[in-house]
């Protein structure tokens, strides 16, 4: 039997995917047309670039997405057999976004363009999350990412109820209100990084300590199994109910930090389904995400570079 037939499927919602356009520039100037070295499209979205590393990973995934227009048919093209059969989507009028990532050379510099999003409507969004609840008894389910137009605040907090009713194990990332209304839900493990922790407390946080003791205090306060904290270069945070851990990120020639958290995300997730310790649970996901880094666009990390790739990764008992 092989790794994947011995594993549970992960369910991932991915209420917004997008076509990933990112261009290679010399220098952005104001009122200046500029010409890109290279160009970049790929299949995105939080929830996708989650199922396509957790599919590289060789885990079962059922993802469940809302695509429509011109945009959807380029998003199905460029996604082509990479889910398999693991990818369901329902029909929304309206484009699936465009997202466009710009990355400076002079000075190194990346920017970021989101798009809201199609309008989705009550019996559209009951009939994704319908299949997306499909495969989320006894297993783990992934929210994640933004909510296109229509779609409520508190849907994220409402699925994690249901899931948890189901005996399922809900894996949240995501910000704002989605964040705040999620955290009340008490899912099994939160994702998100320093800036969105700090929006979320209104606090500043200068140390790798001060991050441990801020996600001590969501972990304790909401009854979550496991809160990490990704820190960009600096690696990450992960809290669970007995310590802290925090992982540098190995030296990597850093090309698009696009996809990288969700790689992250994808490699916590493999690690839970192998009922790995947290501190394996954090080097892992570390090495998925700083791997990914080392892609242009959101190209995300390759399965057998894990294996061959020199990362040295140590981790630190914060004990927080």
């Amino acid at each position: 039997m092989s790794n994947s037939e011995s594993m549970q499927t992960v369910a991932v919602l991915a209420l917004n995917p997008a076509v990933d356009i990112s261009y290679e520039i010399p220098q952005l100037l104001a009122d200046q047309k500029v010409r890109a070295t290279k160009t970049y499209y790929h299949p995105g979205g939080n929830g996708i670039n989650v199922a396509r590393s957790l599919r590289e990973l060789e885990v079962p995934v059922r993802c469940c997405s809302v695509l429509g227009g011109k945009g959807g048919e380029l998003f199905l093209r460029l996604l082509g057999d990479s889910l398999g059969d693991g990818h369901r989507y329902v029909e929304v009028d309206g484009e699936t976004r465009i997202n466009v990532t710009l990355q400076q050379k002079q000075p190194p510099s990346q920017y970021e363009v989101d798009s809201g999003g199609p309008e989705i409507s009550d019996s559209l969004l009951d009939q994704i999350t319908s299949c997306f609840l499909e495969n989320t008894a006894n297993s783990f389910a992934v929210l994640t990412g933004s909510t296109p137009p229509g779609v409520p605040e508190s849907t994220y907090a409402e699925l994690t109820e249901e899931i948890s009713d189901l005996g399922g194990k809900v894996i949240l990332d995501a910000h704002g209100k989605v964040l705040e209304n999620g955290l009340e839900a008490k899912p099994y493990l939160l994702r998100i990084n320093r800036y969105v922790l700090e929006m979320l407390i209104k606090q500043s946080l200068e140390s790798i300590e001060a991050v441990a003791h801020a996600a001590r205090n969501i972990q304790t306060k909401h009854a979550t199994e496991f809160v990490c904290i990704s820190l960009g270069r600096e690696g990450a945070v992960l809290v669970d109910r007995h310590n802290s851990y925090h992982c540098p990120a190995p030296r990597v020639r850093v090309k698009s930090t696009v996809g990288s958290g969700d790689a992250m995300l994808a490699g916590m997730v493999t690690a839970l389904l192998k009922q790995q310790e947290a501190k394996e649970m954090l080097r892992f996901g570390i090495m998925c995400g700083s791997a990914t880094a080392s892609y242009p666009g959101t190209c995300l990390f390759k399965r057998n570079e894990l294996e061959t790739m020199d990362f040295d990764v140590e981790l630190n008992q914060l004990d927080i």
